[in-house]
């Protein structure tokens, strides 16, 4: 089958358009015929083998899994030996291993029924990027004043439209190129950080892919506000940001502020919930571009640039 292959950490010239076997389901497990998968900053992590301290989980001199992509939406092709939950012709969405080829592997346990009212390319954005976004958000008190940081990208999108559909006053901060997009899902302001300072008061904050210090963030919360932290971008080669992930967890006991960094796993119950969300209109996957499969590696340099909006999807014929 056809696939993006990587045998070395580096930029995206690392990553090839190879010819590599049909993976075969195990016991609890999924084979998948890919239709779409999602671009994420995670296959940038595993790409460039960054920060270091990662390698531990990823391979120290090459990636563990030749094959990168989680995010995916496609058809189940066959399932393996105690699957009983999905069988053969099943569209799914949700978490495999190596999405970015013709067939991947995922689990049950990862993968949920696809939104009907979506197309694979919409669905793929969907997994990663929404379950994230809704365990930042979390129970979010209608009327308060929330301010997503990041606004225009994956994460940010499902984000900003959650915090609107529980009843949340949103102040979105992207570029400008992004602007019309965060407008279009909701917000009531958008603060263009290429512009203007971030200025005003605010219950909670969600911090994505971020850089900010603590301290400046901290003083945009009021006393009782929460700040969530999503990824670890930015700091240096050894531990990139998970140093101010770290901070967030040692200052929480001492403030009465909540600071709170966000690891979040990929569940079918989180699918299903999601899937409810966007059957509903209530939200909806914000899909900037599509890239065929051989130009894989241009969808993470573009992710990596930040130059395009809303979420970026790889299509597999």
């Amino acid at each position: 089958m056809k696939a993006i292959v990587q045998d070395e950490y580096g930029p995206p010239r690392v990553l090839s358009l190879g010819e590599v076997p049909v993976p075969v389901p195990g016991a609890g497990e999924v084979l998948i015929r890919v239709r779409a998968a999602g671009v994420d900053y995670g296959v940038w992590h595993i790409m460039t083998g960054l920060p270091l301290v990662a390698r531990l989980g990823f391979g120290l001199r090459r990636p563990r899994n030749r094959v990168p992509g989680m995010d995916v939406a496609g058809v189940v092709e066959s399932v393996g030996a105690g699957v009983t939950a999905l069988r053969p012709g099943d569209e799914v969405y949700g978490a495999a291993t190596g999405a970015y080829a013709q067939f991947a592997l995922a689990r049950p346990a990862k993968l949920a029924r696809k939104p009907a009212c979506l197309s694979f390319a919409e669905a793929a954005a969907v997994p990663v990027s929404g379950v994230t976004a809704m365990r930042a958000v979390g129970q979010i008190t209608a009327g308060e004043k929330v301010l997503v940081i990041g606004a225009g990208g994956g994460v940010g999108s499902f984000a900003t439209q959650l915090a609107v559909a529980g009843g949340a006053h949103v102040t979105a901060v992207c570029s400008t190129a992004k602007a019309g997009l965060v407008r279009s899902l909701g917000a009531e302001a958008v603060i263009d950080y290429t512009r203007e300072p971030l200025t005003g008061t605010y219950d909670v904050i969600i911090d994505i892919a971020g850089v900010r210090p603590l301290a400046q963030l901290r003083g945009l919360l009021t006393e009782r506000g929460r700040l969530v932290l999503v990824g670890g971008e930015g700091g240096g080669r050894w531990f990139g940001g998970l140093g101010r992930l770290l901070a967030a967890r040692l200052i929480t006991p001492f403030t009465r502020q909540r600071l709170d960094p966000l690891i979040a796993l990929t569940r079918t119950a989180d699918l299903d919930a999601l899937r409810d969300l966007i059957e509903a209109g209530a939200v909806r996957p914000a899909v900037g571009r599509t890239y065929p499969l051989a130009e894989a590696p241009t969808a993470v340099g573009d992710l990596a640039a930040g130059n395009a909006p809303g979420k970026l999807v790889i299509t597999v014929d």
